[in-house]
């Protein structure tokens, strides 16, 4: 199967979307079917697979961690967050309950890394700029390797990359500075 670029993100050009395992729009499938359905799609190309917490909730991103654990290096694996799925609800992309609710994917996902982490919604309450520093800890840390945004305007995805760009510029700058450092030594 053919690949594209999600920024460089190299990922099948098909991608499997696997909320519909989980409920959302009728009964879920049975796990072992869901399974077989993950696999065989894996076998005919598919290299990306997205799910996100809120489907089921969690029901999704269990059924895509055992369905993909024997392959795991083989596949890019998207989930989303910014809910809250206790009894509060609702939207919640403050940059504590995404550090706390990444172990949870992850362990679901039986994983270590997520490929690709993306803001499901928008969070109004919640500057972009503080969701995008939360993440980019999670990428400091090796939990994340790529983020996104998920049904943003152009100006929040601009203020986004701003942050990004700003960080890529201050490790750019250290970088410069410990070879010129260790030049003068």
């Amino acid at each position: 199967m053919k690949t594209r670029k999600l920024g460089t993100l190299e990922v099948s050009e098909l991608g499997f979307g696997c909320m519909n395992l989980a409920t959302n729009y009728g009964p879920a499938a049975p796990i072992d079917e869901a399974i077989k359905v993950i696999r065989e799609a894996h076998r005919n190309g598919v290299t990306f697979f997205d799910t996100a917490e809120v489907y089921g909730p969690y029901t999704s991103e269990t059924i895509v961690g055992g369905a993909l654990e024997p392959f795991r290096n083989e596949v890019k694996i998207a989930t989303k967050f910014g809910f809250n799925l206790t009894e509060k609800s609702g939207l919640d992309s403050r940059p504590e309950h995404i550090k706390w609710m990444v172990d949870g994917c992850l362990k679901r996902l039986r994983t270590d890394h997520i490929d690709l982490f993306y803001q499901h919604r928008v969070d109004p309450n919640v500057p972009i700029e503080d969701v995008a520093g939360a993440v980019k800890e999670l990428i400091e840390a090796g939990k994340v390797l790529h983020f996104s945004l998920s049904e943003a305007n152009p100006s929040t995805i601009r203020r986004a990359q701003t942050l990004r760009a700003r960080a890529k510029y201050r490790l750019l700058v250290r970088a410069r500075k410990a070879s010129i450092h260790s030049a003068a030594l």
